[in-house]
């Protein structure tokens, strides 16, 4: 499944001209990175892929419809799945476009 264009439209709406945003190509989804580091992503496999700080992943996952984002099986501290269905409503989407920009952008460029 390749990604879903409208919604990497939207994303990319909501994060506008930041400094040291850039887009590429990965895993079957687009990834927008700012200073290098991932922020967020259109996922290959539906929804959004989203970066947060691995010190809230818990909570995060606790409070809201996010789930760990699993690869081979095992959880990957401080990333995120949210499916399209709660990405859906633009305030919900900007939400997690800003904590993943948020977060990125805390990082020391790449």
């Amino acid at each position: 499944m390749a990604y879903d264009e409208e919604l990497a439209d939207r994303i990319r709406a909501l994060l506008g001209n930041r400094a040291g945003l850039t887009e590429k190509k990965m895993f079957g989804g687009l990834g927008f990175m700012i200073g290098g580091n991932m922020a967020i992503a259109a996922s290959g496999q539906g929804g959004i892929l989203v970066r947060v700080d691995p010190d809230e992943s818990d909570d995060l996952v606790a409070t809201t419809p996010a789930e760990p984002m699993e690869m081979r099986g095992r959880p990957m501290g401080g990333w995120l799945r949210v499916g399209t269905a709660d990405v859906a409503d633009d305030a919900a989407l900007a939400e997690w476009v800003e904590r993943g920009a948020a977060y990125a952008g805390s990082l020391p460029p790449k």
